[in-house]
């Protein structure tokens, strides 16, 4: 946006103002003479102001003020009445505050800007996010607004080494992007990697957290995630106290935090205010459940195509009779029902309210009856295509890696049985070692380490086994422990 420099000429500097936002009507420009002829201009957004902010604290100490001429810094320090009210020379500063809800007040004779902060838009309130829903624990989400969610991240980190440094993304949207910290817990090495590549991004618009995601994560054609993403100040403050930076952006409710481990895509919000036997049972099933999801149709179609003498007898004979009169060989019957289960489920994601929850229930079960009677599938194709849907949903961030590695398991499976299944999961783990997050391995705590170092990894230690800080290794004598 093409910027003016304001001059100690108040109508010129209205005049100027006018002409940049012309064809804007919702700039609005209030004229506010003294008692004794002191003369002052304000400029603000309709919408994006407090009414009541402008009214009591900006113009009704103007229109009392019994002085004919004052500096912006006297106007400043002992006229108006708000809290957050300085004198800003850098014109780039002023303009990037005034489009986001801060007043300008100019007086008549001094041609520096006095910058108001009077954000008065509306903003949703802080209610549990709909895609971490926990148990037990607390039920605050981030919103779209900056800074009450960094306000809910220093509630919960009371510590004066929580660092946060702003920054400025986008050529035209100017977005806020606010890297937090905590100083002797990070790495300076991490914070400086991030800020490099947040400074290097050229980019016009940055509407949400994952417009930077893809810009700035590792490995970006991997279906493995290498940025984490959450709605919740509590996993934000609990990243952060790891040793990790979260990553906030104005105007979306997504917080990004790196890096990123594989371990982490398996454990959930609800594991820490639980119960660590119920944690660990849950994150057990949750592996359990993701390597079901990427295998089972895979090992099923391996199995019937080129390896049935390892298949039980009666098995066999069972799964062979329902096969019977399925015009589709096994390999093209389990993609045309994955490709029915991947449809209901966009079309139920997709379609607002409990509507869709009930179009994909009963379109799963009404389509899955319908094949099995016309005779298009069979029924232990129906059974292993919905318990790979049901465990697919057990692990909500490796989704995206879980389809891709379930169709390519399908073709190595179809081409070459369970050597074919063998080697592309071979070759997946040969990528996973390769990969990393921020130049941390992406598998960094897949070998358990040795007993004297327990922390929170693959499964969740009880409190008073896990160390207090990353630094202290320690494990507490029995007569320390409370």
């Amino acid at each position: 946006m093409e910027t003016i420099t304001f001059t100690a000429d108040l109508e010129r500097n209205i005049r100027m103002m006018q002409e940049l936002f012309r064809n804007d009507d919702t700039l609005i420009i209030r004229r506010a003479i003294g008692q004794n002829g002191l003369r002052c201009a304000l400029f603000f957004f309709d919408g994006m102001v407090n009414s009541l902010a402008i009214n009591q604290s900006l113009v009704r100490p103007i229109l009392r003020c019994e002085q004919p001429r004052l500096s912006a810094d006297i106007l400043a320090a002992a006229v108006l009445q708000a809290d957050e009210c300085r004198v800003e020379t850098d014109m780039n500063k002023v303009f990037a505050a005034f489009l986001y809800g801060d007043a300008i007040v100019l007086t008549d004779g001094d041609a520096r800007p006095v910058l108001v902060n009077t954000k008065g838009f509306d903003k949703r309130s802080t209610a549990e996010p709909e895609n971490e829903r926990v148990l037990s624990g607390p039920r605050e989400g981030f919103t779209e607004c900056f800074m009450p969610n960094l306000a809910l991240i220093r509630r919960r980190v009371n510590d004066p080494r929580l660092k946060f440094r702003f920054m400025r993304v986008g050529s035209r949207t100017n977005t806020n992007v606010c890297l937090c910290y905590i100083a002797g817990l990070c790495e300076n090495g991490l914070v400086e990697r991030l800020e490099t590549r947040l400074t290097a991004l050229d980019i016009d618009s940055v509407l949400d957290s994952n417009y930077l995601a893809e810009r700035i994560r590792d490995h970006r054609w991997s279906p493995f995630p290498t940025l984490g993403t959450t709605e919740r100040p509590d996993v934000a403050a609990s990243r952060m106290l790891e040793g990790r930076c979260v990553l906030v952006v104005d105007g979306s409710p997504v917080a990004l935090t790196a890096p990123f481990l594989f371990q982490e895509c398996f454990q959930s919000n609800d594991d820490y205010y639980i119960s660590f036997l119920q944690a660990n049972l849950s994150r057990i099933l949750r592996v359990i459940g993701f390597v079901f999801t990427i295998t089972f149709p895979a090992v099923y179609a391996a199995l019937m195509l080129y390896h049935r003498e390892l298949v039980p007898a009666r098995l066999l004979f069972a799964v062979s009779a329902a096969q019977r009169g399925v015009p589709l060989p096994i390999g093209w019957e389990i993609l045309l029902m994955l490709f029915v289960l991947e449809a209901l489920k966009e079309a139920g994601a997709r379609t607002p309210g409990a509507m869709g929850q009930t179009m994909s229930i009963v379109g799963g079960l009404v389509l899955g009856d319908a094949a099995v009677s016309a005779r298009f599938a069979a029924a232990p194709t129906v059974i292993v295509v919905a318990i790979a849907g049901v465990t697919g949903l057990m692990v909500p961030k490796l989704q995206t890696a879980a389809l891709w590695l379930r169709f390519v398991l399908l073709a190595a499976a179809a081409s070459w049985g369970l050597y074919g299944v063998g080697l592309a999961l071979g070759l997946t783990l040969a990528a996973l070692c390769r990969m990393h997050s921020c130049s941390v391995p992406y598998l960094l705590n897949l070998v358990p380490r040795i007993s004297a170092e327990h922390e929170d990894t693959w499964l969740r230690y009880p409190w008073f086994f896990m160390r207090c800080d990353r630094f202290a290794v320690k494990r507490p004598s029995k007569e320390e422990r409370p």
